[in-house]
């Protein structure tokens, strides 16, 4: 046990150094190197392609609209992308996440730029560059109707509680300026404005610009003055620090878009027309309905289902390999399985997926769909494990005794006798995992995954709708869950009845 324990720790070691190595080195070429070579406009050049990270739940800056059937993210910043990307003279690709992982990616490589209305902040500045401010709005609050003579700006709120998307600028000003007030964040504006509706909160902090597209698309609820106080020049473009270059290049566009007045005389015009929807009632509610998104739902089951089938191979040769090597005499075999599940079960899949993606990223680039699967499987291999450790061991030693007598050898025994005995009594388990595997990897959309959650949010961002995607959702899930335990039941009938 001492030795397995002596084993952990050098594992949890070895992911500590692993995971603080690499952010000394690009750290220290920050400082050292990219002030001497800077050679990042000279990569985005030469890939082609100038990779744009952005959170569309922000109207109108970004967010995502059903065009012809398909997603597709527009909005202002889009536009500013767009501007710099092709005075570039290469491709503007943009990749969703959630707005508090967007720092978090740039700096480990997996986007060159994020622009998704982020203000210019000395905290941010000091880990990432940024270019000058392309625009400046005001702050709002978002209430319901029925409370428009109860409050008139953040000092109505006294002992309330105001919601604020996660690192948002406006989370920060209310736990600044608000401090008699009760600050609740979360991840997606979308999930803010459920939150107000359901009375979770009693108002929402938003960009003033945004505060106006929820406020004209969204029953029951209206913006008023914050009144809070702003010294940032606004929303700027982030960069890699040390990324000189780009920023240059940037701010040439930048300077071209506030000369010509682009944002106000075409950008926001632009997004207003995706904002209003059909020009009817009638075709604005038909463009709404979910009906009309079934091709969203449809694509996030596809990729639910995809993870879920690989996560669930890889997962059980994994598990099925960790559980003989715990089993095995073989101390180093032992130890290693050992470690490796203990500190897989205790450690949340959350954060085993962001290391996977983030941290890890910082030696190789692993695709976000591609370290979803790797992640979910890794994490289910350790259960799993546990699960086919416990069948094994319920089988009398008795069968082993007898087995080795009639002269099958050990790997024979475990073949032809253990393991199938052992099968029929591990499957209702195994089934259970099979299915929380499933729900499980719902997880994957944090980081831009386009599954059944992540289409969900979609389309709950593009229809101002919080509460029917969800009960699609469900009912998706439901419906693949109860398919996959009515086969497993099927296979432990005939297992039975063998």
């Amino acid at each position: 046990m001492k030795k397995a324990w002596k084993w952990l720790e050098i594992v949890l070691a070895a992911f500590m150094l692993l995971a603080l190595v690499p952010q000394k080195t690009v750290a220290a070429k920050d400082t050292q190197t990219t002030k001497i070579t800077d050679t990042y406009l000279k990569k985005v050049k030469n890939k082609g392609e100038l990779v744009m990270g952005t959170s569309p739940d922000f109207p109108p800056y970004e967010f995502v609209k059903n065009i012809n059937g398909k997603s597709k993210v527009v909005g202002m910043d889009i536009e500013v992308g767009q501007k710099i990307a092709h005075d570039l003279g290469v491709k503007l690709v943009v990749r969703t996440m959630d707005f508090d992982s967007l720092l978090v990616a740039l700096e480990t490589g997996k986007i060159d730029m994020v622009i998704s209305g982020m203000t210019a902040t000395p905290k941010r500045a000091q880990s990432v560059d940024f270019s000058t401010a392309y625009y400046r709005s005001g702050q709002d609050l978002l209430i319901r109707k029925a409370d428009k003579d109860k409050y008139h700006d953040f000092r109505s709120f006294k002992g309330k509680a105001i919601g604020a998307q996660t690192g948002s600028l406006q989370a920060t000003l209310i736990k600044e300026q608000a401090k008699q007030t009760k600050l609740k964040t979360m991840d997606k504006d979308s999930d803010l404005i459920l939150a107000l509706k359901t009375n979770k909160f009693d108002a929402v902090a938003v960009d003033t610009a945004t505060a106006a597209a929820f406020a004209k698309n969204t029953d029951g609820i209206m913006a008023i003055p914050s009144g809070l106080k702003i010294t940032s020049d606004g929303s700027a473009v982030a960069f890699h620090k040390g990324a000189t270059s780009l920023v240059k290049a940037a701010n040439k566009s930048i300077a071209e878009i506030k000369k010509k007045d682009l944002i106000n005389k075409v950008y926001l015009p632009k997004a207003g027309k995706y904002l209003a929807g059909g020009k009817t009632k009638k075709e604005a509610k038909a463009s709404n309905s979910m009906w009309a998104y079934k091709d969203f739902f449809i694509a996030g089951v596809g990729y639910t289902l995809f993870i879920s089938a690989i996560s669930v191979i890889f997962g059980f040769l994994l598990g099925a390999i960790l559980a003989l090597m715990r089993l095995s005499h073989n101390e180093i075999a032992h130890s290693i399985a050992t470690a490796y599940i203990e500190f897989v079960r205790g450690t949340p899949l959350m954060v085993q997926l962001l290391f996977i993606y983030f941290g890890l990223g910082l030696v190789v680039n692993i695709p976000a769909l591609l370290s979803g699967i790797i992640a979910v499987s890794l994490n289910s291999a350790a259960y799993v494990a546990e699960v086919i450790r416990s069948g094994i061991n319920s089988i009398a030693t008795g069968q082993t005794e007898a087995s080795r007598s009639l002269g099958l050898s050990r790997s024979a025994t475990m073949r032809y006798v253990i393991m199938p005995q052992a099968m029929k009594n591990i499957w209702p388990a195994l089934g259970n995992e099979f299915v929380s595997l499933i729900k499980e990897s719902s997880i994957v959309s944090v980081i831009g995954v386009k599954d059944l959650i992540y289409q969900s949010r979609i389309v709950q961002a593009d229809t101002y709708r919080g509460v029917m995607p969800l009960v699609i959702t469900m009912i998706l899930y439901f419906i693949i869950t109860f398919g996959l335990s009515s086969l497993m039941k099927v296979f432990e009938r005939k297992m039975n009845h063998d």
